[in-house]
C-alpha cells in the first residue's frame, strides 16, 4: 500500500530530468554574465573592451607598405613626427575655441569673430596631418586621452578674461606651437620633401594667425604689452595691467 502513494518510476524520472534542466539554466546565467560584462552608454548597452576583443579587431601597428619611394622605417619615423604635430594642432584648436567662448570686454566681438577662421584652419591642419599619418601606414591618434597623456604642456590657464589678457596668453600658445613645428623641419627635409612642404605651409599660416593676435598687443615702437613673460597667466596679468593705465 505504501508504494501506491509514490509516483511511478516514469514520472519520477521525468521530474528529475526537468529539475536538472532548470538547474543547468540557472548555473548558465551567471557564467554568461561573467563572460560578457555589459554597460550602458548614452542609452545603449554594449560590452566592455578587453585586450583580447580589441586586439582581434584593431591594430596600431605600421602597415607592411608605406608610400612609394620611402622605406618602411622612414615612413614610421615621419608618422611619429606628424603625430606630435597632430597632438599640438588638436590642443591648439580646442584652445582657440575656449578663448572664442571666454573672451569678454569692449573689443569682444572683433576677437570673437577673428578666432573662428583660425579654428577652422587649424581643424583642416588636424585632418590633413592625420590623413598623412595614415597615408604613410601608421595609425593617427587624436583621442582626448592620447592628446592629454602625450603632450608636454599643461592646459591653457585662463577662463573668462578680457581681450588683452586672452590675446597675450594666446600669443604664447602660438609661440610654443610654431617653435615646436619649426624644430621638426630639418629632420622632415631629410626624410620626405612632401611632408616637409606640408608642415612648412602649416607654419606659414600659423605665423600669420599669430601676427593677427600680436597686432592687438603691440605699440607703435613694436614692443608688446606682455614682452618677456614666459607663462600664459603672467602674460595675461601684465597685459591687463597695461590696459588699465
Amino acid at each position: 500500500m505504501a508504494s501506491s502513494t509514490r509516483p511511478s518510476n516514469k514520472r519520477a524520472s521525468a521530474k528529475r530530468a526537468s529539475a536538472k534542466r532548470a538547474s543547468a539554466k540557472r548555473a548558465a546565467k551567471p557564467a554568461a554574465a561573467a563572460s560578457a560584462p555589459s554597460f550602458v552608454l548614452h542609452g545603449r548597452r554594449g560590452r566592455r573592451h578587453t585586450s583580447e576583443n580589441v586586439s582581434s579587431v584593431s591594430s596600431t601597428r605600421q602597415t607592411a607598405k608605406t608610400v612609394p619611394g620611402i622605406e618602411r622605417a622612414d615612413g614610421a619615423e615621419i608618422a611619429a613626427i606628424l603625430q606630435r604635430r597632430l597632438v599640438a594642432y588638436v590642443d591648439l584648436s580646442l584652445t582657440l575655441k575656449h578663448v572664442h567662448w571666454n573672451v569678454v570686454g569692449p573689443a569682444f566681438i572683433g576677437v570673437h569673430e577673428m578666432l573662428d577662421p583660425q579654428y577652422a584652419a587649424v581643424q583642416l591642419m588636424v585632418d590633413g596631418t592625420a590623413e598623412r599619418i595614415a597615408t604613410l601606414g601608421s595609425s593617427p591618434n587624436g583621442l582626448p586621452g592620447s592628446v592629454a597623456s602625450t603632450r608636454g604642456w599643461d592646459d591653457y590657464e585662463l577662463g573668462r578674461a578680457d581681450v588683452q589678457s586672452h590675446l597675450a596668453a594666446l600669443d604664447l600658445v602660438y609661440d610654443g606651437v610654431i617653435e615646436s613645428a619649426r624644430g621638426e623641419l630639418d629632420q622632415l627635409e631629410e626624410l620626405d620633401a612632401i611632408t616637409h612642404d606640408m608642415v612648412v605651409a602649416q607654419i606659414a599660416q600659423l605665423e600669420q594667425f599669430q601676427w593677427f593676435v600680436r597686432a592687438h598687443l603691440e605699440d607703435a615702437a613694436g614692443g608688446t604689452v606682455a614682452m618677456g613673460e614666459k607663462t600664459e597667466l603672467g602674460a595675461a596679468t601684465k597685459a591687463a595691467r597695461a590696459a588699465r593705465r
